[in-house]
């Protein structure tokens, strides 16, 4: 054996020393309690304001969800050609009004002349919002007509775009200027969008994690190095399997809640994997269907 190999072996050696030293001696950390959280749970937010019951990220929607007693919104982002945040999922207008083309090209006032009802059709297959008069909204608009309800959103720019670069910034600016922080949680797919964002609000607003955090966390906890794991989130939101791999194991809800961080699934729409998240310890249910889950938990 040449001396070469012997401290290759001896360097291997105490790698794997300060390893299981680090496994050993290692404590998770846990996260601090954001204000967002405090209150009964489970609960239940009303996923684009409840898409399956009235035109998704519209004024109506969000009443109606109100109405039926949910606890808050899961609503999407965007950014339009006068740098206004507005309550948009897609990149396009044409999947929800009677437009076509980018968000980024218009305008807010030219985006409230289309008609967000226009293809918008109920559970009987009607269409009982076209030229009803639902309107684009902007975030300013939605957090200021439900002052009693809390907002999960999420930055659907990609970092790289130019709307992106700006998004983090607008946003902390709006909610600190609307005074909201104790009310709204941010997330996005896009790590480094949360990034951006943090280094604005310094921990004064809930955060949810990226994709790419939600992955760590998953990977530590099935691998049996949870204990590694320092979150950089306060709440995870996942759907119930990625792909083949299931993320609605009772070991996962709980490895997540003692680290207080917050477990909620998306976009569940059936009492039947509703009724087994919330028994398996799940923190929330985001839905199309707030009537299905606000049933549920009241008759629970």
């Amino acid at each position: 054996m040449g001396k070469k190999t012997n401290i290759g072996l001896a360097l291997a050696a105490s790698g794997a020393a300060i390893w299981a030293g680090t496994k050993m001696t290692s404590k998770p950390v846990k996260r601090q309690t954001k204000p967002f959280f405090e209150g009964e749970k489970p609960r239940i937010f009303a996923h684009r304001g409840g898409a399956a019951l009235a035109p998704e990220s519209s004024l109506a929607a969000f009443k109606h969800a109100a109405e039926l007693g949910v606890d808050g919104f899961e609503i999407d982002i965007r950014m339009t050609k006068d740098e206004e945040l507005i309550v948009f999922h897609d990149q396009f207008i044409d999947r929800t009004t009677n437009g076509s083309g980018r968000v980024s090209d218009y305008t807010l006032a030219e985006l409230k002349e289309f008609d967000l009802g226009y293809h918008f059709r109920d559970l009987q297959g009607e269409q009982t919002y076209r030229g009803k008069d639902e309107k684009i909204l902007s975030l300013k608009e939605a957090l200021e007509a439900f002052p009693d309800h809390l907002f999960n959103i999420d930055m659907k720019e990609d970092p790289d775009t130019y709307e992106g670069s700006l998004m983090p910034s607008k946003l902390w600016r709006l909610i600190e200027k609307l005074d909201v922080m104790d009310r709204v949680l941010v997330t996005s797919f896009y790590d480094e969008q949360i990034d951006r964002f943090s280094l604005y609000s310094q921990d004064r607003v809930a955060i949810g994690a990226g994709e790419n955090e939600a992955r760590k966390a998953f990977s530590l906890f099935r691998s049996g190095f949870g204990h590694l794991y320092h979150p950089n989130a306060d709440a995870i939101q996942i759907p119930t399997k990625h792909k083949s791999i299931p993320l609605d194991s009772k070991g996962f809800i709980e490895f997540l809640t003692a680290l207080n961080i917050q477990v909620e699934y998306w976009t569940v729409n059936d009492v039947e994997t509703m009724d087994r998240l919330l028994r398996l310890g799940a923190d929330g249910i985001i839905t199309d269907r707030p009537d299905i889950a606000i049933h549920l938990v009241k008759n629970d």
